[in-house]
């Protein structure tokens, strides 16, 4: 990358939890910020390298918005690509992996804005209690805004309506407006180098572009 500086923005998506939609907001994000500027995704969850294999995918599509990618096996990793990336990109997006460890800490530290997916049942509830801590620590560096992310949610049932009022109460984190309902286009789309933006499903496309337009909005 070369040019001028640029004001770079990070956003970095922390769940303990695995299979809350780490993944799928990370890619999402990227995919859909890079079609109106430039974006490094970074792969912190090793070996397991969803984020990357997508971002891989996506590079064989060359009508697609294009990303870089990088992965990263440790926080040192993480530290030095975003010290070396950050001033030359419009975006940084983290992908985390699903435990609480060295790399989720560096994560929150290095973030403008961190995401927090949240699966719509209580057991998730309860995981992403384990996150809290670790926000904290960050916020003594920085001050990072976290949000949490709603993600298979069907926001029209009775369960859903009360997991919003128990993540209130035992959480205390504002949650996005915008969030991810229970729909197997994001699932195809991650598999394909996709947003669900781009994968046909119109319910998945206006979920995607309200996500993308609100973290804009956040880190104006």
């Amino acid at each position: 990358m070369s040019g001028p500086k640029t004001m770079t923005k990070t956003v970095g998506v922390v769940q303990v939890k695995g299979g809350a939609g780490r993944s799928t907001i990370a890619t999402t994000l990227a995919g859909e910020l890079a079609k109106t500027g430039t974006v490094v995704l970074i792969d912190c969850d090793q070996p397991q390298g969803t984020a990357a294999s997508w971002a891989a995918l996506r590079q064989g599509q060359p009508e697609k918005s294009a990303v870089m990618a990088y992965t990263a096996a440790t926080h040192r990793d993480l530290v030095a690509v975003v010290g070396k990336v950050s001033g030359d990109t419009d975006w940084i997006v983290m992908d985390g992996p699903p435990r609480i460890a060295e790399m989720s800490r560096a994560i929150l530290a290095l973030s403008d804005l961190a995401l927090i997916p949240v699966g719509a049942s209580p057991a998730e509830i309860w995981a992403t209690a384990d996150v809290l801590p670790l926000l904290e620590e960050a916020k003594k560096l920085r001050p990072v805004e976290a949000r949490l992310v709603w993600t298979r949610f069907r926001p029209y049932t009775r369960l859903a309506q009360d997991l919003e009022g128990q993540a209130a109460k035992e959480l205390g984190l504002k949650p996005l407006r915008s969030h991810l309902g229970f729909r197997v286009a994001y699932a195809e789309a991650l598999g394909a180098g996709l947003t669900a933006a781009e994968a046909g499903d119109q319910s998945a496309r206006e979920e995607t572009h309200a996500l993308v337009s609100e973290v804009q909005r956040l880190l104006r």
